[in-house]
């Protein structure tokens, strides 16, 4: 290894920090909200307020190394260059520094600290066109720098911008190019626009000196630059090598998994891709348990995407015959090994992160077996059906796996879309997307039709205590606002007959005290056993009143409104118990830590 993760890290950082940068740190990978974003997926996503002139507390030139997760393209991990997380090292200019000193610090990076021949450095610049002139400027820069003319390329692509966004900055970028080998590949120009793929793109410094606005492009008042390289990229660059897991980021799990499962990495193209595809997907399923505002598995949003990549480790696991208790092992490498420096906060939260992981292990293996069954069994009901359709002259292959097939992998056993198309396509099938998308919207209006007839009582007739319990989880929140305030919000809920799991915002462990005080709360409005009323009126109206909770409706929709006069008033589609007395008594059995921001408490009732 010529150059370790940890050494490349250190030196990109140092080298801006000498130069009066700010190391910023990394946000979390976990979208705010306002950017529009599930994930980060840029380096420069979170800084976009202070490119567009929004003071940045630690000045005007930072830098940093920024992790991203993009899935996009997730269907492409396995190959040597595809990873669902990276990092981008980047370093920016808030208005200081422009074009003549960011030439000169990368190429000086480039030549002096990772030891390029300036001789054999190509660069692209902005070819202009008629919102902007060609950009001659550094062009002419980095001629004086020592970059040939001939490895100067001017090219109408190298402009940046955010795609149909307004009011973001833009501008002219500048690429940095470097021959994976001296040889050429015989056509008549083998250069950065050659096919052959013998130059490899190693960054890019933006000059963003525009605004994108309705009316066109217009100068920033303060122009600034956005650098960024892609950290993996450039360690397989400076190694030498073309494969991504090659480097040390990736080869203390290769060479686990190489051992556990008696494989060579490289010998066979289907064992490799799995080995990738586990080793990338592990690593991703960590730094999001693991961030600092931290996800788990879950049907929705981003913890559905966390879920999807975690059951695609554990099938291609399966498939190379790795114990799933290796993927546990995997995530402690990456945990103590690999970015045990980069990311303390990993170390910290290792016991969450590993118990997490094996959680979610343990409930789609049970999905997996019997899930995978009844697969065979639509596959094997397709072929049979195309066997006993053979002898008609106008036969044809029937390929595809129908939505109302796919829609019950999903809703019986468990199997995500995603899921269900990969294994179809590794048997040679299709899968019918838009017949299963129409069963998903038949089965949600057969949903929300039934719920409407159930609740419209106001109660359900259901079990001896699950409806009690959702009581309890009202009381129990009115509790916490009044003890910590009104910004404690519900953050999930999962309620069986025998109890309740209530998450909520929160930043550290209940002490003993609040944990009693809270007690006493939920049995006090018990014990007055007071009645529990369902309102109805208009989402504003429910507002106005002080009415609260995770459902959101237009202003002029009518709304179900729980009241416990003298407690709770709250929006919710119920069901409830008729009055407090029911729920006989309260008890607190555990509380936990979900994420970082986030607590659990799990609570029981009627325990005399």
């Amino acid at each position: 290894m010529k150059i370790t993760s940890k050494e490349l890290r250190n030196k990109w950082l140092n080298f801006y920090t000498e130069r009066g940068h700010k190391n910023i740190g990394a946000v979390s990978l976990i979208g705010d909200g306002e950017t529009g974003v599930m994930f980060n997926v840029a380096g420069m996503q979170p800084l976009m307020p202070y490119l567009l002139g929004k003071p940045h507390p630690k000045g005007t030139r930072l830098t940093n190394i920024q992790g991203c997760v993009r899935t996009v393209d997730i269907d492409e991990v396995g190959d040597e260059c595809h990873f669902t997380f990276f990092e981008m090292m980047g370093n920016w200019s808030l208005g200081d520094y422009f074009k003549k000193e960011k030439t000169a610090w990368t190429f000086e990076l480039l030549t002096k600290v990772f030891g390029l021949d300036k001789n054999k450095i190509c660069s692209t610049v902005f070819a202009g066109n008629k919102n902007a002139p060609r950009d001659e400027e550094t062009a002419d820069l980095l001629k004086k720098l020592g970059v040939k003319a001939e490895n100067i390329f001017y090219l109408p692509e190298n402009w940046w911008e955010l795609d149909g966004t307004l009011n973001t900055p833009c501008g002219p970028d500048n690429e940095w190019f470097y021959p994976l080998t001296d040889t050429p590949c015989g056509r008549k120009n083998c250069d950065i626009n050659c096919p052959c793929g013998r130059f490899v793109e190693i960054g890019n410094d933006v000059y963003m000196q525009y605004k994108k606005t309705s009316d066109g492009y217009l100068p920033l008042k303060n122009k600034n630059v956005d650098t960024g390289f892609g950290f993996e990229r450039m360690l397989m660059f400076l190694n030498g090598v073309t494969d991504g897991y090659k480097t040390d980021l990736f080869s203390g799990v290769i060479s686990y998994m190489e051992k556990a499962v008696n494989l060579k990495y490289g010998d066979n193209a289907d064992t490799t891709k799995s080995m990738r595809i586990i080793a990338d997907h592990m690593r991703t399923t960590v730094m999001l348990i693991g961030d600092e505002n931290g996800i788990l598995p879950s049907n929705i949003g981003a913890g559905y995407v966390l879920r999807r990549i975690m059951r695609r480790a554990v099938r291609h696991a399966r498939l190379i015959n790795l114990p799933t208790d290796g993927l546990v092992d995997i995530a402690k490498i990456y945990i103590e090994k690999v970015y045990d420096e980069a990311y303390p906060n990993l170390l910290e939260k290792e016991e969450y992160i590993l118990s997490s992981i094996k959680a979610e292990i343990e409930k789609f293996l049970k999905t997996l077996e019997l899930g995978n069954k009844e697969f065979d069994k639509v596959i094997a009901g397709i072929e049979r059906k195309n066997q006993f359709m053979r002898a008609n002259p106008n036969f044809v292959e029937e390929k595809t796996i129908n939505g109302k097939s796919a829609f019950r992998l999903y809703d019986t056993f468990g199997f995500p879309l995603e899921l269900t198309i990969e294994m179809a396509t590794e048997r040679g099938y299709g899968v019918d997307k838009a017949g299963f998308e129409e069963c998903f919207k038949q089965h949600q209006e057969l949903a929300r039709t039934t719920n409407a007839g159930v609740f419209k009582g106001g109660l359900a007739d259901d079990s001896e205590w699950t409806t009690r319990l959702h009581t309890a989880c009202h009381i129990m929140l009115a509790g916490l606002r009044q003890m910590f305030g009104t910004g404690i919000e519900q953050k999930g809920s999962n309620i069986t007959s025998e109890r309740l799991r209530f998450d909520f915002n929160f930043d550290r462990k209940l002490t003993d005290e609040e944990v009693a005080t809270l007690e006493k709360f939920v049995n006090d409005a018990i014990n007055k056993d007071i009645p529990v009323n369902r309102l109805e009126m208009t989402f504003a109206e429910a507002k106005q009143k002080g009415g609260y909770g995770v459902h959101k409706a237009d202003e002029n929709e009518i709304v179900s409104v729980y009241e416990i006069p003298g407690v709770d008033f709250q929006i919710c589609g119920g069901p409830h118990a008729k009055h407090t007395g029911e729920l006989v008594n309260f008890k607190i059995q555990k509380q936990e830590a979900v994420s970082a921001g986030v607590r659990r408490i799990k609570a029981t009732i009627n325990n005399k």
